[in-house]
């Protein structure tokens, strides 16, 4: 018995989740730049896949109140309108 295809039509993947993936990763590597023994281990590189740390850690830093504002906003959206 074959089902329609309608319901194989589920996304993996959602917008929001990305988004929220995306600001807790750029967090995190902001964090990890303030704590000394981690900046040197995980953000030494600035090229590479080990570069994508590093230039998220300073996205979080020069855009701290855009990304505070954005985790408050996306906080919100989570907890009550999803």
């Amino acid at each position: 018995m074959t089902r329609p295809l309608r319901q194989y039509d589920e996304r993996v993947y959602s917008l929001d989740g990305i988004l929220v993936f995306g600001l807790l990763f750029v967090c995190t590597c902001a964090y990890f730049k303030k704590v000394p023994r981690l900046k040197t281990w995980l953000l030494s590189e600035k090229k590479g896949v080990w570069g994508v740390f590093y230039k998220a850690a300073v996205i979080g830093t020069r855009l701290h109140a855009a990304v505070a504002i954005a985790c408050v906003v996306m906080a919100f959206y989570v907890l009550f309108i999803k």
